[in-house]
């Protein structure tokens, strides 16, 4: 079993503030599962973190007894050139990207380098999070239905689009919704519920025990994690997870983090009414 070690990088870390103030980078929901979940699907071996020192009290960094460790940059989604890449690597050996290590073996000193010329999907700032991730929903989508079936989709719902880009996991509940997969990929995780009178139009992923009320209307690229309860208008959101926004009112173009409520009538525009360029302010 490979030891493998996600590291921040210290300018990502630091355009994913204030996400990263309480988890690794890796940690963060993109798509459907965290960066460290596509990791160890990517790479079978023993995960662990090299992260800021008060957040490595809750992710300590394991590192192999003979100190042959292999060292990847925790905000890169794996790809097949990627993951050939590295598992090139020889001890002592760096990956590079420009200027940026992005992956090394070994106990963490560096003899020689080897530069990488993919691109790997990666994020760097927050609104990286939601720009990027219908590629995102779709890479994982194709990841994690790869020869399994869907469950049934209920004949009181109306499916518009090609079947095969919708898939709903054991457990899930999807009655009276309309689901639109034409633009992209509709995910039902397991024990999610769609309720009744419900529109969807994909790529939209709903995570494990996720919830769209009654009348959501919920547009691409948007994903909902772990427990998360919406309702009203979504549109390109992500949800880290056991957050609510579950009343009317609309999202758009946002980062939701773990443990928020949106209150009921909740709005937060995603252009201003004078048409100026939206402006983020970073903690960077």
């Amino acid at each position: 079993m490979k030891n493998i070690i996600l590291f921040d990088p210290v300018e990502a870390r630091a355009g994913l503030l204030p996400l990263t103030l309480t988890r690794p980078v890796a940690l963060l929901r993109h798509g459907i599962t965290t960066l460290s979940e596509k990791w160890q699907k990517a790479i079978p071996g023993t995960y662990s973190y090299s992260t800021q020192d008060y957040l490595s009290i809750k992710y300590p960094m394991i590192e192999a007894a003979d100190g042959d460790n292999l060292f990847i940059a925790g905000n890169l989604h794996p790809d097949r050139e990627l993951v050939e890449a590295i598992l090139s690597l020889e001890p002592g050996e760096a990956l590079t990207q420009g200027t940026d290590i992005i992956a090394r073996r070994g106990n963490g000193e560096t003899e020689k380098t080897k530069a990488y010329e993919g691109n790997p999907l990666a994020i760097n700032h927050v609104w990286d999070i939601f720009m990027l991730n219908d590629e995102a929903l779709r890479r994982d989508f194709a990841c994690l239905t790869a020869g399994r079936e869907s469950q049934p989709l209920s004949d009181t719902c109306r499916l518009i689009g090609d079947p095969s880009q919708l898939f709903i996991e054991e457990g899930a509940t999807v009655e009276g919704a309309i689901i639109n997969v034409t633009k992209g990929p509709v995910y039902v995780g397991r024990d999610a519920e769609i309720m009744e009178g419900a529109c969807l139009r994909g790529p939209i992923a709903l995570c494990e025990h996720a919830v769209v009320n009654m009348g959501g209307k919920i547009y691409g690229a948007t994903t909902l994690g772990p427990y998360c309860k919406v309702g009203g208008e979504l549109n390109n959101v992500v949800m880290t997870g056991y957050s609510n926004k579950a009343h009317d009112g609309f999202l758009g173009n946002a980062v939701i983090g773990e443990w928020c409520n949106l209150g009921a009538g909740c709005t937060a525009s995603n252009l201003k009414n004078t048409y100026a360029p939206v402006r983020v302010w970073s903690m960077a």
